[in-house]
C-alpha cells in the first residue's frame, strides 16, 4: 500500500469519528500525524487506540489564532513539516428556524466552521511552501451544496468554506498546494445522532430510517467511507485535481 510513505499529516477534528477513522488509513498507509481538537481527554484515548509511534496530537482550540499557530509550529517540531492537512474541524449547531435561531450558535458555528477553517489555512500553507507543496482537504458536507431548512447555520458555514477552498486552491497553485473540499451525506455518527434528535425529537431509530431513505443508496455513509476520499485527495494519485468538491453522498446531491 504505502500510498502516503513519508508523508506527514495534520488532522482537525483529530478526535472525532472522521478525524480518527482518517488518521488510522494514514498511518496504516505510511504517514505520520499529528491530531488537533479541542478535547485533550478524547485526543489522549483516541492517540492510545490508534497505537503508533507516528501519531502526536496538540490540544488547541481552532478559532484561537494563537493555538493554531501553536499546532501548525508543532507539526513542523514533531513531523518535520506538513504534505497533507485535513482541515476537518466543524460543529452542527443546533436544530431551529432562523427566526427562532440562538445568535450566539450562529455566531459559534461559523467562528469553528469558517473562521477556523480559514485559520489553518493561514497558518499552514506558508509551511507546505517552504516545504514545495502539499494536499489540503476541507470537510465542508452536502449542506454546502444545497440548502435544509433548520440548520442555517450549518448550510451557511459548509457553503463558505467551498468559498474559502476556491480561493485557496488558486492562490496555493503556484507553490504547487492543491485544496479541495469533500461532501459527505450524513453520516453514522455522534453529529447525525445530535441532528436526528433535532429534526424529530424521541424518534431515534424511525429518524434514521427516515434520513437514509432520502438517499438514492439507502444507508448513511461511514466515517471509512470519507476517510478513503480523504485518502486519494491526500495522495500523489490526486496530483492534478485542485480547485474541486467532491460528494461521498451515495447519490444524494444527484
Amino acid at each position: 500500500m504505502n500510498r502516503l510513505q513519508g508523508k506527514r499529516a495534520i488532522i482537525t477534528g483529530g478526535s472525532g469519528g472522521i478525524g480518527a477513522a482518517t488518521a488510522k488509513l494514514f498511518l496504516d498507509e505510511g504517514a505520520s500525524v499529528l491530531l488537533v481538537d479541542l478535547d485533550e481527554n478524547k485526543l489522549r484515548e483516541v492517540t492510545e487506540t490508534l497505537g503508533s509511534d507516528r501519531v502526536y496530537y496538540v490540544q488547541a482550540d481552532v478559532t484561537q489564532p494563537d493555538q493554531v499557530k501553536v499546532y501548525a509550529e508543532a507539526a513542523v517540531e514533531k513531523l518535520g513539516g506538513v504534505d497533507v492537512f485535513f482541515n476537518n474541524a466543524g460543529i452542527e449547531g443546533v436544530v431551529k428556524p432562523i427566526q427562532e435561531y440562538p445568535e450566539e450558535m450562529f455566531r459559534k458555528v461559523m467562528d469553528v466552521n469558517v473562521f477556523g477553517v480559514w485559520l489553518g489555512l493561514k497558518y499552514v500553507m506558508p509551511l507546505m511552501q517552504s516545504g514545495g507543496g502539499g494536499s489540503i482537504i476541507i470537510t465542508s458536507s452536502v449542506a454546502g451544496l444545497r440548502g435544509t431548512p433548520n440548520v442555517s447555520a450549518y448550510v451557511t458555514s459548509k457553503h463558505a468554506v467551498v468559498g474559502l477552498m476556491k480561493v485557496a486552491a488558486l492562490e496555493g497553485a503556484p507553490a504547487n498546494i492543491r485544496v479541495n473540499t469533500v461532501h459527505p451525506a450524513p453520516v453514522d455518527n455522534r453529529m447525525m445522532r445530535s441532528l436526528e434528535e433535532g429534526f424529530a425529537p424521541g424518534a431515534g431509530t424511525q429518524a434514521q430510517k427516515q434520513f437514509a431513505e432520502a438517499i438514492p443508496l439507502k444507508r448513511y455513509a461511514q466515517e471509512i467511507d470519507v476517510a478513503n476520499l480523504v485518502l486519494f485527495l491526500a495522495s500523489d494519485e490526486s496530483s492534478y485535481l485542485t480547485g474541486g468538491q467532491f460528494t461521498v453522498d451515495g447519490g444524494q446531491t444527484v
